[in-house]
């Protein structure tokens, strides 16, 4: 259950952010024992601009409770084994992050919750879903914050969704939507996926079909309208392929059988129950004050409440 959002709503895709801040925003930001803290203080400017900026109406720190699940890695196994530092049998594979980001994480937790900041993340799933879900049940428009591309293809204008994607710290975004996309891809929040799984992703350990790049998966889909269409055609002699087109695809039939399970953000996560709505004064006043002077948040904290607090 959720909250039944009419307003804006603004979904961040948590991790993203705090990697792009903990990157932007030099090291020699720390608490007052010497602890980095920059990741911390970035993230709360990200989120005071956005605010500032587009005046959501609820808001939901997306979070990565499994980064690399199980059953995306049963599909298929590359599926980012390039980022696991440590695999674990019983749990999810720990992520390979920066020495100083990760004691961070439980920080930028704790203030969030203390805030009054919605947070959520679902076991056996990534945030990238969590924001599928999200976006799936929102009433009104809705405004995902991502440095991550695979989010495109939630991108409908028709239902209001576009993707805020950070070229410049939070400062300069570029409000993607469906004429964005077609310009820059050739296609629509609905055929991304698609491109993405044909084109694959190194990043992600997604091999797509090998020879087939952007463009060409591009041209594919305009002939042949999506991912079933091109299939079709791969099993029609009379398909207007190219015989190296067509020899590559059946070679790849294995992966793209297997590949939109992969690649397709889940829209039926089983979400909490949770106020989303922006919060005008924090939940824990008390935890704001203790956790602003242990980790020395200063400007960023107070910035983001006096925000909210307008």
């Amino acid at each position: 259950m959720m909250r039944d959002v009419t307003g804006r709503l603004m979904l961040l895709d948590t991790a993203s952010l705090y990697f792009r801040a903990y990157f932007g925003v030099p090291d020699s930001v720390r608490a007052p024992d010497g602890t980095p803290v920059n990741a911390v203080r970035g993230l709360l400017d990200f989120i005071d601009r956005l605010v500032k900026d587009h005046r959501p109406a609820d808001l939901v720190a997306c979070m990565d409770a499994d980064w690399r699940p199980k059953w995306r890695v049963d599909l298929i196994p590359s599926y980012k084994a390039h980022r696991v530092a440590e695999e674990r049998p019983s749990g999810p594979d720990e992520e390979e992050v920066p020495d100083t980001l990760s004691p961070q994480v439980p920080v930028i937790e704790a203030v969030l919750d203390a805030i009054g900041i919605a947070r959520v993340g679902v076991a056996e799933y990534e945030a990238d879903d969590v924001i599928g879900t999200f976006t799936a049940r929102a009433r009104g428009p809705v405004d995902i914050v991502t440095g991550d591309r695979d989010l495109y293809q939630l991108v409908d204008d028709a239902r209001g969704v576009r993707v805020l994607y950070p070229l410049k710290g939070v400062g300069t975004l570029q409000a993607t939507d469906e004429a964005v996309l077609r310009e820059k891809y050739g296609v629509g929040g609905a055929g991304y996926a698609d491109l993405a799984l044909l084109r694959g992703d190194p990043s992600d350990g997604l091999p797509g079909v090998p020879g087939v790049g952007e463009k060409t998966a591009a041209k594919l889909l305009a002939e042949f309208g999506d991912l079933a269409g091109i299939l079709a055609a791969v099993d029609d002699p009379r398909a207007r392929l190219t015989p190296t087109q067509r020899k590559r695809l059946t070679e790849a039939l294995p992966y793209l059988a297997v590949a939109p399970e992969v690649v397709r953000v889940a829209d039926d996560v089983p979400l909490p129950d949770v106020d989303t709505a922006l919060p005008r004064a924090p939940r824990d006043p008390d935890a704001v004050r203790a956790l602003a002077a242990r980790w020395g948040l200063g400007g960023s904290l107070e910035r983001l409440l006096a925000t909210l607090a307008r």
